[in-house]
């Protein structure tokens, strides 16, 4: 076989996986990211902070979503404080270098997150040991915790309020599945508070 066979069946293929994973997502999950685009409307309204972290691409998911919140997605309107704690490299090799890499977020929670605040954990596998650390710091500190996974959910599942697992064991198919729900959150976040926005 050619090699752009090959390249046709494998695109083929990688498409229609994401595509299932989608369809998968779509059966299990529409409740669930409904629940968390009202804690975090609530949040907005009650002048609470929402804060994403994550590692690698899933930092990148992390930046993404806070920067659609705090500048625009679909409609000009004030910004929302969003804040991706993955961002200020001084902050975190401090961290990691006087601490240890499994502290880089939660001494960064520690400090900001209040009571009420929203807090957005992306891990593919659910057990990065800094996400673990941040989360159980948040919600110490009262703070409402979703977490963004894989099929299992890992040790993350047991120590989120919300856990939306994609129904993949592939990261890049879970990665594609977080930032589509990211984006939804952002839609239905600026449709209820800014009002309808035209598709």
């Amino acid at each position: 076989m050619k090699a752009q066979e090959l390249f046709m069946n494998d695109i083929e293929h990688q498409l229609q996986e994401s595509i299932d994973t989608i369809k998968k997502l779509l059966s299990t999950h529409v409740e669930i990211v409904r629940d968390v685009a009202d804690v975090i409307v609530r949040a907005f309204k009650n002048n609470n902070f929402m804060y994403l972290m994550g590692n690698g691409g899933s930092a990148a998911d992390a930046q993404h979503i806070a920067g659609e919140m705090i500048g625009r997605f679909k409609m000009n309107r004030r910004p929302l404080p969003a804040v991706a704690i993955t961002t200020d490299s001084s902050v975190m090799t401090a961290i990691a270098n006087d601490f240890g890499y499994d502290f880089s977020f939660s001494r960064q929670v520690e400090a900001l997150v209040k009571a009420g605040d929203v807090v957005l954990a992306f891990t593919t596998s659910g057990n990065s040991k800094n996400i673990l650390n941040a989360v159980k710091i948040a919600r110490d500190l009262k703070a409402i915790t979703v977490g963004f996974t894989g099929m299992d959910g890992g040790l993350l599942k047991n120590e989120v309020d919300f856990c939306i697992k994609v129904p993949s064991t592939n990261t890049p198919r879970i990665q594609e599945c977080h930032i589509t729900i990211g984006h939804i959150l952002c839609s239905l976040v600026e449709k209820e508070i800014f009002g309808h926005v035209p598709e």
